[in-house]
């Protein structure tokens, strides 16, 4: 198979990325530098990517540059405005269906790239060596980052602040050279920092200052005249000016490097225990890049790109990165977005730690002022500092200038009356959580608010439509329920009462577009859509250990799915009381499915604030903790092992998600994953849920059906 020009890799969806060349003379340099310019004609909003079109052109443009007269004296790559590049184009692999034919042509195309990439990098034109730079001047991810570990130096805009290499958080390896440049570059052990751990850290990227500091790039230049400047030092470097390659840190090989790989293995582990297969094939392929020349590790490389190329976790993974960008950005079910009134001024109800995230975050996004009011002054006052401290924190980070941190913070105040409030488009309640004390908000709200106002309310599990009832105006009532913390999660869950109108869900819809956050919209029922999926999931763990199943053993039982953190961890993080107040609420409405949480009740009632042990071991279950969760004496029922409790907590999600999709709850089996997936951080390889469901026959098995038809978010 020709690897240049197989017909096989076309691809008719492929956006194409051009690769422009132009030749730039640089003072007391003899020939001029070819600069190569990947675009595909789209802005910065559609990054550019490499499919096999792309990949041709740039194989084009150092033909060209070979041709050349006169002969050039370096070769640099750069991006358009504001992107490098991104790296494969995704949807080359979810064009094909037949996973007979996947793995051929993901070899191919990774053939494809290393001849691309190695013949730019390599610089050598007409039997001639010229060095070669990647001027990064925005995102560079994947194999836009691999193209530029190809070259000899690598400058980089202090503006940019997305460099990573992202495969295994998608459920591949860096397939187009990554794995065996980067060790050789940074050392092992920051290699597996920034392909294996930041991957499976939520996805982290670098930022340019710290992709210095790690050795992925040798300088760091202003963005103001960021290619002038980057041409300009390559000049200096071509002239033998200065020597970038003498600064960096020299690589430790020997028991370095197995510690490296090692420490890989481990924070393998602890994220996926054994869950996705792509960490350990990249672990594999960084500890062969010690040994291997670098023919033999990219042979090795596009192997197991090809292999994990035709796993259900990539499936699955797919899935999940096109639910993020395309579902997530875009709710399914809302009203049209005409109907959405201005937001000119917020109000927030309430001044907790919710409540002062809350305004922090309607007036850095919604740029309008934001008023919080209470009951009580000393905690009016707590409220608005701790935003205000909060602003102090970003300007310190350089998150704010000055400037800009001293106008939000102007724009934050407290207030103990609500008639404050009365020029308020928008007023979200973030009281405590009882239906009465909600109900009587709303109401005294309504008394000073223009009848159009939207009025919010952040519950967690409460019924909207009875908190809207008796109001002169419910049609504006509408719930906007916000994750903890509400700064880092972006899902929020846009809910519809009985009586909420289309404006008011247009409006609510567009304010969370505007705060930067991903809605899904629900009708109202209690707990909604992710916290009623949670407790029911986590109901069928503390159920177990109330029956004598010890604590350890039920909270480890879904390890083999490689979730963020385990059921008592998530217990602890959001807080027992949270989970207990859901926890009743949903007996209450289906004691059928989730059981009266007793041992839940006793821990809260003395007190704890979770279940692990306050010193030591940090997954230490605590002895007391334990004694409170059991309920039942010796004898009183059967006592799950950790397997049952696993297929026992399956089988209860797949239940409430049919129910839940058939009550009309969500639009879709997609808006539970993606609840799942930005709500409760479940991996991509999962799919969210519904996909790893499907593939492994529970959704069959206990609903008698899939949520999806065979090849959605699967390979069949």
């Amino acid at each position: 198979m020709n690897s240049t020009d197989t017909p096989t890799l076309d691809h008719p969806g492929e956006v194409v990325t051009h690769a422009h060349v132009r030749y730039v003379q640089v003072p007391e340099v003899a020939g001029p530098i070819a600069l190569i310019t990947l675009d595909n004609g789209m802005d910065h909003t559609r990054p550019s990517t490499f499919g096999p079109a792309g990949l041709r052109n740039l194989l084009a443009a150092a033909a060209e540059i070979e041709a050349h007269a006169p002969a050039v004296s370096a070769v640099a790559v750069t991006g358009k405005p504001f992107v490098f590049h991104v790296g494969a184009d995704l949807s080359f692999r979810s064009s094909f269906t037949d996973p007979r034919a996947i793995r051929p042509v993901i070899h191919a195309l990774s053939e494809l790239a290393h001849t691309a990439m190695r013949r730019i990098g390599a610089g050598r034109l007409a039997g001639a060596r010229v060095p070669t730079f990647a001027l990064i001047n925005g995102a560079a991810m994947g194999g836009g980052l691999e193209l530029a570990l190809h070259c000899d130096y690598r400058a980089v805009s202090g503006a940019v602040a997305a460099l990573a290499l992202p495969e295994v958080f998608l459920g591949v390896v860096p397939g187009w050279g990554g794995t065996q440049l980067l060790p050789n570059l940074v050392g092992a052990d920051r290699a597996v920092t920034i392909a294996i751990e930041n991957p499976l850290s939520q996805n982290r990227m670098l930022n340019a200052a710290a992709a210095v500091e790690l050795g992925l790039a040798d300088v760091l230049l202003e963005p103001a005249d960021f290619l002038e400047e980057a041409l300009r030092w390559a000049g200096q470097v071509i002239r033998g000016e200065i020597d970038p390659a003498a600064a960096r840190t020299p690589v430790r090989r020997g028991q370095a490097w197995a510690d490296a790989v090692a420490r890989g293995r481990g924070l393998a582990d602890a994220k996926l225990h054994g869950a996705a297969p792509a960490a350990y094939r990249a672990l594999e392929l960084i500890e062969l890049a010690e040994t291997a020349d670098l023919d033999s590790g990219l042979a090795a490389e596009a192997d197991a790109l090809a292999d994990v190329a035709v796993t259900e976790e990539l499936a699955a993974s797919l899935y999940a990165f096109d639910l993020v960008q395309k579902r997530a950005r875009r709710p399914v079910g809302g009203p049209d977005a005409s109907l959405a009134r201005p937001v000119t001024k917020v109000g927030v109800v309430g001044a907790g730690l919710m409540a002062s995230q809350l305004a922090l975050l309607f007036a850095r996004r919604l740029e309008v002022p934001v008023v919080l009011t209470d009951v009580d002054q000393a905690r009016l006052d707590a409220g608005v500092a701790a935003v205000h401290t909060e602003i102090d924190n970003l300007s310190a980070r350089g998150r704010l200038s000055p400037d800009a941190a001293s106008r939000l913070k102007a724009s934050v105040t407290g207030s103990l009356g609500l008639t404050a409030f009365t020029d308020a488009d928008l007023v979200i309640e973030a009281v405590f959580e009882d239906p009465a004390v909600k109900r009587q908000v709303l109401t005294d709200l309504e008394a000073v608010l223009s009848p159009t106002a939207l009025l919010l309310t952040n519950t967690s599990a409460l019924s909207v439509s009875e908190m809207a009832s008796g109001l002169a105006h419910p049609q504006r009532v509408a719930g906007l329920h916000f994750f903890n913390p509400v700064a880092v999660l972006p899902l929020v869950e846009v809910v519809r009462g009985r009586h909420t109108d289309d404006a008011a869900i247009a409006t609510t819809l567009a304010v969370a577009k505007k705060i930067k956050k991903n809605a899904v919209l629900t009708t109202d029922t209690p707990a909604f859509a992710l916290n009623r999926l949670l407790i029911r999931f986590m109901g069928e763990v503390l159920g177990a250990i109330e029956d004598g199943t010890p604590p350890a053993e039920a909270d480890q039982a879904l390890e083999p799915l490689g979730l963020p953190m385990s059921p008592l961890a998530l217990l602890g993080l959001v807080g027992p009381a949270v989970v207990l107040h859901v926890a009743e609420t949903l007996h209450a409405a289906y004691p059928d499915r989730f059981g009266k949480p007793e041992g839940l009740a006793r821990l809260v009632a003395a007190g704890r604030t979770g279940v692990y042990a306050e010193h030591g071991d940090p997954h230490e279950i605590d002895q007391q903790a334990a004694e409170l969760l059991r309920v039942h004496a010796d004898g009183d029922a059967p006592v799950s092992t950790g397997e049952q409790v696993r297929e026992a907590a399956l089988a209860a999600l797949a239940e409430e998600i049919r129910i839940i999709l058939d009550d009309g709850v969500v639009a879709e089996a997609a808006d539970v994953d993606l609840c799942l997936i930005l709500g409760a951080g479940w991996p991509f390889h999962l799919g969210g849920i519904t996909p790893y469901l499907d593939r492994t026959g529970v959704s069959e098995k206990i609903t008698g059906r899939r949520f999806s038809p065979p090849g959605v978010a699967s390979i069949s």
